[in-house]
């Protein structure tokens, strides 16, 4: 665990919105006499719940670094280094997963555990449907519309963040109201989160990284052996630029804002604290474009 807590700046964003989110609704009425039990505002069954949080997105992180052995050439190196690291993310990544079971089980709620379980089944949905349309010949030219991809983002990206945000307003004993806000704000939180890393490759001035963006697919590897490297990433550049000139950019932009007011919407039901502020500059930092 202290291995992958390494000094990047998102890699805990997940727990710290959870005790953010915690601390902006404070106590509910119904858990006015546990008071004691608080420090800065928090329950520590919260900050519990928020390092469980970012065990399991670290645990996917892991699990999401094993390698296709079937697509490995000759110069990736060695067969046998890449299955012993094979079997190390498959390891590690369930030592995570299942320290964040036992640490769940330890807050003794069902309602709990039951939102957290569904959330990992999400992401596991997610993923596995990442994972198999990247593998599909024809996955550039599907018709995908971007209301199937706000359902693939919602279950690999915001779900975790979004029923967590939920999770932790129910151990304060929160109406259905705001545990429903919370959730509201996790998940468009995390939608302008996702769609704003979308967004550097044709956002950011004298980028150079014009490999930002998934072009994996099967016709694509071998339509760039095909060609030869630097007609290939001549060709990548003229389609960044002409995915510049278009209306794809502006459109995801005000996509992008959309879900960060409506993250800002859910905000209002909080009073007013420096918790609340805090979340909302996150709003405004991956809503912000040059």
């Amino acid at each position: 665990r202290g291995f992958v807590y390494d000094s990047r700046n998102n890699l805990q964003m997940r727990g710290l919105v959870v005790l953010l989110i915690s601390k902006a609704a404070g106590p509910s009425t119904a858990e006015l006499s546990f008071q004691h039990n608080m420090v800065s505002g928090i329950y520590s069954s919260q900050r519990s719940l928020a390092e469980i949080t970012e065990l399991i997105h670290t645990a996917f992180l892991v699990h999401r670094g094993i390698v296709n052995i079937g697509e490995l050439k000759s110069c990736d190196g060695p067969l046998k280094d890449m299955q012993f690291g094979n079997k190390m993310a498959v390891l590690s990544g369930d030592f995570l997963l299942a320290n964040a079971c036992t640490s769940l089980a330890q807050l003794q709620n069902t309602k709990v555990v039951e939102l957290i379980s569904s959330a990992i089944g999400d992401l596991v949905q997610g993923i596995y449907y990442e994972n198999s349309k990247s593998s599909e010949e024809n996955c550039l030219t599907d018709d995908i519309g971007i209301s199937t991809w706000k359902e693939q983002v919602f279950l690999s990206h915001s779900a975790l963040l979004a029923k967590s945000c939920q999770a932790a307003m129910e151990l304060a004993k929160h109406s259905a109201e705001i545990q429903d806000m919370a959730f509201q704000y996790g998940k468009h939180m995390s939608m302008s989160h996702k769609l704003h890393s979308d967004l550097q490759p044709f956002v950011k001035e004298n980028s150079s990284d014009t490999m930002a963006f998934s072009l994996n697919s099967a016709p694509a590897v071998l339509h760039q052996e095909f060609l030869g490297r630097e007609a290939w990433i001549k060709q990548i550049r003229e389609l960044q630029e002409a995915i510049k000139a278009g209306k794809g950019v502006t459109s995801a932009i005000d996509l992008c804002r959309c879900h960060g007011n409506r993250a800002l919407a859910a905000l209002e039901r909080f009073p007013p604290s420096e918790a609340r502020a805090a979340l909302a500059n996150i709003v405004y930092a991956v809503t912000r474009f040059p």
